[in-house]
C-alpha cells in the first residue's frame, strides 16, 4: 500500500519544478497567454495573519529601507486578482508572475509562505548579519528565517519551506529542481535585480509597484552589498553568479533604470 502524500508539500509550495528558468517558463501558462495584464499595487491586500504581520514588522525593523522596499516589490510583482474559495467568501490574492505564468500554484497557504519568504530572503545582507558569520548570506538568512518562524509558531513545514527558498534564492542554474516557492522567489528577484524575463510583468504594474515601494537607487545599493560580501567572504555562494558579472549586471539593469532614483 502506498503512503498518502504529505499535504504540507502542496500547502507550502514544496512541489519540485525545474531549476532552469527558461525550462520552467516554457512549461508555464505564460507562452500561451501572451503579455501580462497590468495591475495597480493599491488593489492588493497583503496576507493579514498574525504570523505575516510579525514577520513583516521584523523585516522592516532589521532591513535597510532600500532592502525592505525590494522585499515588498518582490512580493508585489505580478500580484493580480486571483480569486479562490474560503468559507463561502471570495478573496483576492496572488502574485503577478504567479497568476500570469503559474495560476494553478496559488492558494492561501502558498501565498502566505511566499510572502514570508519575500520578507526574509535578504535578512542575511544586513551589516550585522554579514559580519557576524562566515556563512554566505543566503545560508545564514535561511537559518535565521527558520529560527524566527519557529519562534512565532509557524507550522514546521512552512518554516522549512521558507528557509529552503531563502537559502536557494540565488541558486540559479540549468540542472536539477527546486521548490515552487524557491522558483517564484528566483523569478521575482532576478526581475527586480536584473530586469530578467520582462514579459512576466506589465510595465504599468512596475510603475505602480515602484510608486508604492520606491527603488531609491536599489541597483547601486545591492551591487555594493554583493561586492562587500565577496570581499569579506571570497568563498561566498554569490560568486557562482560571477564575481564581477553579477554586480555589474545589477548595476546595468536597464529595465529598472528609469525608476532607480
Amino acid at each position: 500500500m502506498s503512503e498518502s502524500p504529505n499535504p504540507a508539500i502542496a500547502a507550502y509550495g514544496w512541489q519540485a519544478v525545474p531549476r532552469d528558468i527558461e525550462t520552467l517558463i516554457s512549461k508555464s501558462a505564460a507562452p500561451a497567454s501572451g503579455s501580462a495584464n497590468p495591475i495597480q499595487a493599491s488593489s492588493i491586500s497583503l496576507p493579514s495573519s498574525a504570523l505575516a504581520q510579525k514577520v513583516r514588522e521584523h523585516a522592516e525593523k532589521e532591513l535597510a529601507p532600500e532592502t525592505f522596499n525590494h522585499s515588498m516589490r518582490v512580493y508585489y510583482y505580478g500580484i493580480l486578482p486571483f480569486p479562490f474559495e474560503k468559507k463561502r467568501s471570495r478573496v483576492l490574492i496572488g502574485q503577478a508572475i504567479l497568476q500570469h505564468a503559474f495560476p494553478t500554484w496559488a492558494s492561501e497557504s502558498f501565498n502566505e509562505t511566499y510572502f514570508l519568504t519575500c520578507m526574509m530572503h535578504d535578512i542575511g545582507t544586513t551589516s550585522k548579519n554579514l559580519t557576524s558569520t562566515l556563512l554566505s548570506f543566503e545560508f545564514y538568512g535561511g537559518f535565521l528565517s527558520l529560527s524566527l518562524l519557529k519562534s512565532l509558531s509557524s507550522p514546521v513545514p512552512q518554516a522549512e519551506s521558507v528557509a529552503e527558498a531563502v537559502i536557494r534564492h540565488q541558486d540559479l542554474g540549468s540542472t536539477g529542481t527546486l521548490t515552487r516557492i524557491g522558483a517564484l522567489i528566483q523569478l521575482a528577484t532576478v526581475f527586480d535585480n536584473m530586469g530578467d524575463n520582462p514579459e512576466l510583468v506589465h510595465k504599468e504594474t512596475i510603475e505602480s509597484v515602484v510608486a508604492e515601494w520606491p527603488r531609491n537607487g536599489w541597483s547601486g545599493c545591492f551591487a555594493r552589498t554583493i561586492r562587500k560580501e565577496n570581499t569579506l567572504k571570497p568563498w561566498a555562494h554569490t560568486t557562482h553568479l560571477g564575481e564581477n558579472d553579477f554586480p555589474v549586471g545589477v548595476e546595468n539593469n536597464s529595465l529598472m533604470a528609469p525608476y532607480d532614483k
